[in-house]
């Protein structure tokens, strides 16, 4: 995987990626089984999570409604993948992306957010390395 820009939300994460083996839906489907997985056992081993009870009883409702699921569902069944096909379009994602944040009203400028790749593209160190060019 290649990630060119990214913004991880309490509720969602955005990508501008690249599949380097031309396989973006088993990518996204490998992704998500491995940080499901890894997410789950987190929440579960973390004395401090008050909530626990609760989010597992919703990730085993959800799970219920799936039949691809065993036991608990983290991740939304769909994915909403979007060609990127010129440099304007990308741009203008990329965009969207950095601001999400901002227009989630959690920040005021989407550099100040720690999960995204905006720190990158202002020539400073992100969370996650990504590819610019």
């Amino acid at each position: 995987m290649e990630v060119f820009a990214y913004c991880i939300m309490p509720s969602h994460v955005l990508l501008v990626f690249r599949s380097t083996k031309n396989d973006p839906s088993g990518l996204i489907r490998d992704l998500k089984g491995f940080t499901a997985r890894k997410l789950l056992k987190a929440i579960k081993e973390n004395p401090q999570e008050s909530r626990k009870e609760w989010m597992f009883e919703l990730f085993k409702k959800a799970s219920n409604k799936n039949s691809n699921v065993t036991n608990y569902q983290f991740w939304q069944q769909h994915n909403k993948p979007i060609e990127l096909w010129s440099e304007k379009v990308i741009q203008q994602k990329i965009d969207y992306i950095h601001n999400n944040p901002v227009e989630s009203g959690f920040v005021a400028e989407a550099i100040e957010w720690k999960h995204s790749s905006a720190k990158n593209y202002m020539n400073k160190q992100g969370t996650i390395d990504i590819d610019i060019s």
